[in-house]
């Protein structure tokens, strides 16, 4: 962790009556910098705050938008809660799977996409449902998946 964001940490942690609110948005400006959060930076994150890393670890671990290890620059998420599994959830992660061709927790060679499955995106009426980084994705089908995927090769020139 640099100094620049061991200082944001530090104002940060300054802006909250209690140490532990700030533990989330901490998490996300790591996140937001690294791509993921390590072991390394969730136990400087603990020295810093004057916390105990447990509760660091807890929230970190606890939030599927937080990673715990490198993420492609497209992290693909897919719901596999119980609607979403109903309505074909984990046809379309094996699908992505397939297309892509890592299979769930792994990133690919050239780091552009990764992909695993969690618990719920909050869209349980609109099942199943995809998380591109923050591009949120519903009503999801085999379909929708290949033409989400081919924009992002056609953006990134790999078509």
């Amino acid at each position: 962790m640099d100094d620049k964001l061991k200082r944001l940490i530090i104002k940060l942690t300054h802006r909250f009556p209690e140490k532990e609110a700030a533990i989330l948005p901490a998490l996300a400006m790591i996140q937001k910098r690294n791509g993921h959060v390590s072991g390394n930076d969730m136990e400087e994150m603990a020295r810093i705050m004057k916390i105990p890393e447990a509760r660091v670890f807890s929230a970190a671990s606890f939030y599927s938008m937080l990673s715990l290890k490198p993420v492609g620059k497209y992290h693909v998420q897919v719901c596999s809660n119980v609607v979403c599994s109903l309505l074909n959830g984990f046809s379309i992660l094996d699908h992505l799977a397939g297309k892509i061709g890592i299979r769930e927790g792994e990133v690919t060679r050239d780091g552009l996409f990764s992909i695993s499955s969690v618990e719920c995106l909050g869209s349980c009426g609109y099942a199943p449902a995809m998380l591109v980084n923050t591009e949120h994705y519903e009503n999801m089908s085999i379909e929708k998946v290949d033409r989400v995927i081919d924009s992002i090769m056609k953006k990134e020139g790999r078509t």
